[in-house]
């Protein structure tokens, strides 16, 4: 159990059975009243946000969660195949629970996040950027990089996302895995 002064960002709380990440709190003091804890959580299945208050001394239950490195292998219908970098186990994650699977390559390292009370897989987190080759795109013209223009490439993980006119096909670029943007050209 954990006392609601004590949240922070990042701590997993399970309320009305289900599991909630901190992902912002404030503690607020009114004029008149019971100091409280004003908090936005975001559900670790669905992604969805919820504000909650609390007073202050309130009894949350805090869950143990464990991050470790996992390397993708390969995809299996819908699930995709994972193995713990330490103990060389291959599991099974479902394609809902994986944040920017568009830009998952084979080889790659994520973040897999398990409840280490029940050792159930909550879900699994790209880096934040990823190198991977454009491999088709539209030819840029010669000089055509004054403005801020966009064109659209399709990556080697088959995502599509916009680039800027200078990109060619073959070239190593940077992706941002949140939200899916162009950060820069890989030399």
């Amino acid at each position: 159990m954990i006392n609601s002064q004590d949240i922070k960002n990042g701590v997993c709380i399970r309320m009305d059975g289900r599991l909630y990440f901190v992902i912002e709190f404030l503690h607020v003091k009114p004029g008149k009243g019971n100091t409280i804890m004003r908090v936005k959580f975001k559900d670790v299945v669905d992604g969805r946000v919820l504000e909650r208050r609390f007073n202050i001394g309130e009894k949350l239950e805090d869950v143990r969660v464990e991050r470790r490195p996992y390397q993708y292998l390969y995809a299996d219908g819908q699930d995709y195949i994972f193995m713990n970098q330490e103990t060389y186990e291959q599991v099974p994650i479902a394609h809902d629970l994986i944040t920017g699977v568009d830009f998952l390559k084979e080889g790659l390292v994520c973040d897999v996040v398990s409840d280490a009370s029940t050792d159930t897989i909550l879900f699994a987190e790209l880096p934040t950027k990823v190198e991977l080759a454009v491999v088709y795109t539209e030819p840029g013209l010669k000089g055509d990089t004054a403005t801020n223009t966009l064109k659209p490439a399709k990556l080697e993980t088959g995502a599509e996302i916009r680039v800027p006119l200078f990109i060619n096909e073959g070239e190593i670029i940077r992706v941002d895995t949140r939200d899916g943007s162009y950060c820069e050209r890989v030399r």
